[in-house]
């Protein structure tokens, strides 16, 4: 029975990929002007604010549109969620 030995070119390559995977994703850098909480909380400011207009837009689409019948809703009329009202 012989024991096949892996030749050194496999070795490098196996370890040149298991750094690669190690240190991260190879990729482009990116400036520090995205990272940290200023930029975050930018982001999140443009966000809601666009959430704003299209919940006012929704809204006002609804208002122009015709109240349905009272009687017609039973199981349809939308209910609030759902939250715990305390945890242990």
């Amino acid at each position: 029975m012989t024991v096949r030995r892996p030749q050194a070119t496999f070795i490098v390559v196996g370890m040149t990929m298991g750094m690669l995977v190690a240190c991260g994703t190879v990729g482009s850098p990116i400036p520090p002007e995205m990272v940290g909480v200023t930029p975050t909380i930018e982001r999140q400011k443009k966000l809601e604010a666009l959430e704003k207009k299209q919940h006012e837009a929704a809204a006002a689409a609804e208002s122009t549109e015709s109240q349905p019948d009272l009687m017609l809703q039973g199981q349809d009329v939308d209910l609030p969620s759902v939250q715990p009202v305390g945890t242990r």
